[in-house]
């Protein structure tokens, strides 16, 4: 499996403020370090506020909003936890609509901890296996997903690959994951 990420463009879709710092900046650097080319999305322009689990962390500046582009312009979708972020995340049509629409468009998706909230209301868990913050365990099943207690979980259903992990303490396997997956989806253009 190629782990290249050459020429790709991954989406973070995050909200303002709320956001897992390291669940954002890891991955991030994953996708660099391969190669590919990541961007912040937001809900509004400006910078988001990221968090030490309950304590403010950095800023970081949104390169793109949710309602103002579109999954088209990205080979693949990062959503970060915490709690805050996915909460607000999936109060925000734009930010729903831009999460489904890379599913509808067959094109590979990772979250990790809380951040499946996101997806079970962009409506795409049904028949999916995945794992997640272990409270996420109902929520999924009630989205018609199956809950699993691993690490990380790869669910490929039809043109559709969905990783998801549990916890900060999962990144190594979740970088290492989202990096080789999307690596093998389709790129844009």
């Amino acid at each position: 499996m190629s782990t290249t990420l050459e020429g790709r463009t991954v989406a973070f879709l995050v909200a303002t403020e709320g956001i897992e710092q390291v669940e954002l900046t890891g991955p991030w650097q994953a996708v660099e370090a391969a190669g590919g080319r990541p961007r912040l999305v937001s809900t509004r322009p400006g910078r988001v506020q990221a968090f030490n689990h309950l304590d403010k962390a950095d800023t970081f500046e949104v390169h793109d909003v949710a309602g103002e582009v579109s999954a088209g312009h990205y080979d693949a979708l990062v959503l970060p936890g915490g709690v805050a972020n996915p909460d607000a995340l999936r109060l925000d049509r734009d930010a729903v609509a831009f999460a489904r629409a890379f599913f509808d468009a067959g094109k590979p998706v990772a979250a990790i901890c809380h951040a499946p909230w996101t997806l079970i209301e962009a409506g795409v868990l049904g028949g999916r296996t995945l794992t997640s913050w272990p409270s996420l365990h109902t929520d999924i099943a009630n989205a018609g997903g199956h809950w699993v207690d691993e690490e990380v979980k790869v669910c490929r259903s039809g043109p559709n690959v969905l990783v998801t992990s549990r916890k900060p303490g999962d990144l190594k396997a979740f970088e290492e994951t989202l990096v080789a997956e999307f690596a093998e989806g389709p790129k844009q253009g």
